[in-house]
C-alpha cells in the first residue's frame, strides 16, 4: 500500500499515540519533582512521530532513512527513561502504565526497523528523484516481477498436483 500522507502511516499513528500517553503519564505527581526527567521523556516521545513525519515529507529515501533512525533512537531513549522510572518505589502505582508504554515504544521501534530495512533494499531514491521516465521504468520492472511471481505460482501448483490428476498433452 502506498501512503500519501504521514498521518496515514500505522507507525506514525502508533508513535503519536505513544506521545499522547506519555504526556498523560507525566501529569502524575511523581513527575513534579525537580529535574527535567518529565520534559526529556516528553521530548523523546514526541520526537518519534515528528521524525517519522519530517523524513516522510523530505522526498528522498536517504533522508527518510536518516530520520527513521533518529525516530528509532528516540523510541529507545524513551524506553530507557521508562526503565529508569520503574526503579523508584514512588513510581509503583504507575507500573502497569509504564509497562504498556514500554511495549508501545518497542512496537514503534520494530515497525521503524522493518520499514528502514525495506527501504535499504530498494532502488527507489524517493519522490523527489522520480521523473516520468524513472516512474515508467519502475512500473515496467514491478509488472515484470509480478508476472514472474505468477508464473512461479503456476509452475509450483503444477508440480504439487497428484500425478494421476495431471493431464498429459500429446
Amino acid at each position: 500500500m502506498k501512503y500519501e500522507r504521514f498521518e496515514d502511516l500505522p507507525v506514525w499513528i502508533a508513535a503519536i499515540d505513544f506521545a499522547e500517553r506519555v504526556y498523560l503519564l507525566t501529569r502524575d505527581r511523581f513527575f513534579s519533582q525537580s529535574g527535567d526527567l518529565r520534559d526529556q521523556l516528553r521530548r523523546a516521545a514526541l520526537s518519534i512521530s515528528n521524525n517519522i513525519a519530517e523524513g516522510f515529507e523530505r522526498g528522498s529515501t536517504s533522508e527518510l532513512l536518516a530520520f527513521l533512525y533518529i525516530a528509532r533512537g528516540s523510541a529507545g531513549e524513551a524506553r530507557s527513561m521508562l526503565n529508569f522510572i520503574e526503579r523508584f518505589p514512588e513510581a509503583a502505582p504507575l507500573e502497569s502504565r509504564i509497562s504498556d508504554l514500554k511495549s508501545l515504544a518497542e512496537s514503534c521501534s520494530r515497525q521503524i526497523r522493518a520499514w528502514a530495512d525495506n527501504l535499504q533494499n530498494t532502488d527507489i531514491k524517493g519522490q523527489r528523484h522520480l521523473n516520468d521516465r524513472s516512474k515508467h521504468n519502475y512500473r515496467i520492472q514491478k509488472n515484470a516481477e509480478e508476472f514472474e511471481r505468477e508464473l512461479d505460482e503456476i509452475v509450483r501448483r503444477g508440480r504439487s498436483q497428484d500425478p494421476s490428476e495431471r493431464t498429459e498433452e500429446k
